[in-house]
């Protein structure tokens, strides 16, 4: 049984509390949260116990998960690690590179989990979809959420993009060239919506796309790669996949077979279209007992502190440029 504390029961730390208490091989130990009107609610409906003290909290804990908001994360996971305690931390992993830094090497030299919350890599999606990946050359996603005060402290690439950063990195493993980026801020002080053109070595091209002030929300990827085009729905948590193989002569008894002709003396090709069965998995519950099954097995954790620090540094490319972008742009206004 592995021991975890929860740090911060707001909106998505409700939701990891109501997951840690259904989760057979975890016991949650209590709470902390600095709102003393929303740690009673909690408290009083789900019997979990609130600790004024989370030095307390800690203490009586194997591991923290903290779901505060980013800019605590490096601070509240510094004060578990510290204590020897593992820790999981919402994405992005901390709000400044130097933090995530330091978190990673601390973990390393101490011999502690940290896990990401980049809750994604369990969506039933890209579950369906993983195992069909090979050698993406083409990648393009859209990222859109409806304005929501929470979360604009930071760029929307920090609040949103960040999901997809992680998943591309998960599914091309080549270094990254050069990124064009460039952003918007409409509402809030930081920038609602980005765009990103990431190019790879291996010559690969991610164009990604978010913004928190659709009318509408959509998450969705699309892949393209030799002789298959698949697509990941991550709201709806649909996945289509698209694959070609030559065409044979016996594909014509079939009912309704999709024939592609390549054009003269170039043959043809036969179109699949598949749409595997929901895995129907909860992302966050997935994600947190993994991060146990860490502990108690002494794995490595499912999204390791390296791979949150990697989607970091790639969002803060991103986010240089935008702001290299902006400064040319009012550069040039000047001018006129």
């Amino acid at each position: 049984m592995v021991k975890i504390g929860i740090v911060g029961v707001g909106h998505l730390g409700k939701i990891h509390l109501k997951c840690l208490k259904q989760i057979a091989d975890i016991e949650l130990t209590g709470f902390y949260d600095t709102n003393p009107a929303i740690a009673a609610d909690i408290e009083s409906e789900y019997a979990v116990p609130h600790f004024d003290d989370l030095n307390q909290l800690i203490a009586r804990c194997d591991a923290l998960d903290i779901v505060s908001p980013t800019i605590y994360h490096h601070q509240l996971g510094m004060q578990a690690l510290r204590q020897g305690k593992h820790i999981f931390l919402e994405k992005p992993i901390t709000a400044r590179l130097e933090e995530a830094q330091e978190i990673v090497q601390y973990s390393q030299q101490h011999h502690l989990k940290v896990q990401v919350g980049h809750v994604e890599r369990f969506n039933d999606a890209y579950l369906n979809a993983k195992k069909h990946v090979g050698t993406p050359l083409f990648v393009e996603s859209h990222r859109l959420a409806e304005f929501n005060p929470r979360g604009t402290d930071v760029s929307v690439v920090l609040d949103l993009m960040i999901h997809d950063i992680d998943i591309l990195l998960s599914i091309i493993p080549y270094p990254i060239d050069s990124i064009n980026a460039s952003g918007v801020s409409v509402i809030s002080e930081q920038p609602d919506i980005a765009n990103a053109r990431i190019n790879f070595s291996n010559g690969a091209v991610a164009n990604l796309t978010a913004s928190r002030i659709a009318l509408k929300k959509m998450r969705k990827m699309r892949l393209f790669q030799p002789n298959a085009y698949i697509t990941m729905d991550f709201l709806q948590k649909k996945t289509d996949i698209m694959h070609l193989r030559d065409y044979q002569p016996e594909d014509e008894q079939d009912f309704l077979p999709l024939i592609l002709d390549l054009g003269e003396g170039k043959g043809k090709k036969r179109i699949f279209i598949e749409s595997p069965d929901n895995i129907q998995v909860n992302a966050i519950a997935t994600e947190l007992s993994l991060f146990a099954q860490s502990i108690r097995n002494d794995e490595p954790c499912a999204v390791s502190a390296e791979d949150g620090y990697k989607a970091l540094q790639v969002a803060y490319r991103i986010m240089d440029c935008m702001k290299k972008q902006a400064e040319l742009a009012q550069h040039n206004m000047n001018i006129i």
